[in-house]
């Protein structure tokens, strides 16, 4: 019997987001075969979430319960407006995006850019976060229910899945623009320059609300949440309070103005998307290095790095200190690290200050009761803080610290060319930290005590992270996308951080304790004490981790690889 030449090929099914959703759903099944960590990870990852959504329901349940109309707009405004900026700035200084459907997987395939956009909005929907976000606003659903019936109700369940959207998409979207930038030289001072400014909000609005909290002006906060309800920020969950209170048209404009933020959203993530997948940003054609003398091997070193011995530490420390300024990844930390240096020790020392609240604008004056105990305490967190990015050093590697296991890198030398490479790039900004605090709070004569105690915590988290980057150590994700975290990476890198912080804390106590014990001798033993208490702390932690390290390079190599 012939066959047809032309025969009728069967119409090919269409791509719909229930495709992304199951791929998601398999790809975490495949992952966590076989990987016991990793499913008590994503475990107590939902029972973080879902204790936190659990508070944050009552929290804004608690208006509608008790017949509060007066607080049901200020709790939808204030609560849903730090949700949502909770969901865009914290990815990018803490906990990173899950990153399971990488989209540079879908590259190659014949995919529209608003298939692509839908189907990978509809997975990031099927995250903890998420879960614990939507269990959260669904207080603000009960609120509206509660003041005006079953209408109420209807608009806010839309507002706060529409305010689930916004939030969503507005993580994805950032982080995704920050990518792209964060791979392009060229505007990483313009990526730290718009992170500064991010985090800078957070302190001047703290310190707003504290103000405001304290003056117990609640006319005043009420036209304010009513500013709030009407941006972006607040509109999607303010809008069932709005029918509870007769203000139908309000809130219909309001959910207009969520679809418009969801929709314009939505657009800025599919063109940083496009970049994501094409690959790396262009930074123009390269650049013979300037002046650039010397063989190739002298080449190889950059000029920061000039007077190390041209041997296998010299080595370590050049490759890392290029890695530290080349790898978007990397870099995004060292941007972290900036921001949350200069701002954390201002708002500390800063936050017994006496506010007052006259003709709406707030005013801050530092009490005089400072003394170096205290600054000593601010620094030891600092330093700390600036150390924690070392938790997992070999995660930001993969696959290629391979060829340190190959090489037969002794684990001492390792270590040590690790921190000094990323010592080159923190201690500068440890000495800015202390110099603009000594000028902030108006005492030059601290700078010692502060530089003192940044250094000597910062030894101290050295050490303790090089332990904790051996014995702790996870994979990130293969992605152009510096921000994103393999599923239950995000928890286990907010269990270790946690662990860094405390025991660093405590390795650096002795420091506080002589702050306190020697009174104004302090004052000039407190430089040299701290650059002794914490160079010897990094060396001892890298001489002991060294050991384990030579122990386990095969189990770190096998952890840090990621799985395809």
């Amino acid at each position: 019997m012939a066959v047809p030449v032309t025969a009728v090929e069967p119409p090919a099914r269409a791509v719909s987001p229930r495709h992304f959703v199951r791929l998601k759903l398999r790809v975490l099944g495949n992952n966590f075969r076989g990987q016991a960590w990793r499913i008590a990870l994503f475990v107590l990852g939902v029972l973080f979430g879902l204790w936190f959504a659990g508070v944050g329901f009552f929290l804004l349940a608690a208006p509608g319960l008790a017949g509060e109309s007066r607080y049901a707009l200020m709790a939808a405004a204030f609560g849903g407006g730090v949700l949502t900026l909770g969901w865009l700035l914290l990815p990018l200084v803490f906990f990173g995006v899950d990153e399971t459907l990488d989209p540079a997987r879908f590259a190659l395939l014949p995919l529209s850019r608003r298939t692509l956009v839908t189907g990978l909005l509809a997975a990031a929907l099927v995250s903890v976060p998420a879960l614990a976000t939507v269990v959260t606003v669904a207080g603000l659903v009960v609120t509206a229910g509660a003041l005006g019936g079953w209408s109420a109700a209807l608009v806010g369940t839309l507002g706060a899945l529409g305010g689930l959207l916004v939030c969503v998409a507005g993580a994805r979207a950032v982080t995704s623009a920050f990518a792209t930038m964060l791979r392009s030289r060229r505007v990483r001072d313009l990526a730290a320059v718009l992170l500064a400014v991010l985090a800078a909000l957070l302190g001047p609005l703290q310190l707003f609300v504290v103000a405001a909290v304290q003056q117990a002006d609640w006319d005043r906060l009420t036209g304010v949440a009513r500013v709030v309800g009407w941006t972006p920020f607040g509109a999607p969950w303010t809008a069932g309070v709005d029918v509870a209170e007769g203000r139908a048209g309000a809130a219909v404009a309001k959910l207009l103005i969520t679809a418009a933020t969801l929709g314009v959203l939505l657009l800025w993530w599919s063109r940083s998307l496009e970049s994501a997948m094409v690959g790396a940003a262009s930074a123009g054609p390269a650049r013979a290095p300037r002046g650039a003398v010397g063989g190739a091997v002298a080449q190889l070193f950059p000029r920061a790095v000039g007077w190390t011995r041209r041997d296998r530490f010299g080595a370590l420390v050049a490759r890392e200190c290029r890695y530290w300024w080349r790898d978007a990844r990397r870099r995004a930390n060292l941007i972290t690290v900036a921001v949350v240096g200069v701002f954390v020790p201002v708002m500390v020392n800063l936050g017994g200050a006496s506010f007052v609240v006259e003709g709406g604008a707030a005013f801050g004056e530092a009490t005089a009761d400072a003394s170096p105990v205290v600054v000593s305490l601010s620094m030891v967190f600092v330093g700390v803080l600036a150390s924690v990015t070392l938790a997992n050093q070999f995660g930001f590697d993969g696959s290629g610290y391979a060829a340190n296991v190959v090489a037969g890198v002794p684990g001492r030398v390792e270590l040590r060319a690790r921190m000094v490479a990323f010592s080159l790039y923190v201690v500068p900004i440890l000495v800015v930290v202390a110099v603009v605090l000594a000028l902030v709070l108006g005492r030059p004569q601290w700078l010692g005590v502060m530089a003192g105690g940044l250094f000597a915590a910062y030894g101290c988290g050295l050490a303790i992270n090089g332990f904790i980057s051996v014995l702790g150590a996870y994979s990130l994700p293969e992605t152009s996308n510096p921000f994103a975290m393999n599923t239950g990476a995000g928890i286990a890198k907010s269990m270790f951080t946690l662990l860094s912080m405390v025991a660093s804390t405590v390795a650096a106590v002795p420091f506080v304790v002589a702050a306190a014990l020697l009174g104004d001798v302090w004052l000039w033993l407190a430089l040299p004490l701290g650059l002794a208490y914490g160079a010897g702390a990094a060396l001892l932690g890298a001489y002991l981790a060294g050991d384990a390290l030579d122990r386990r390079q095969p189990e770190l190599l096998a952890a840090v690889t990621p799985r395809r």
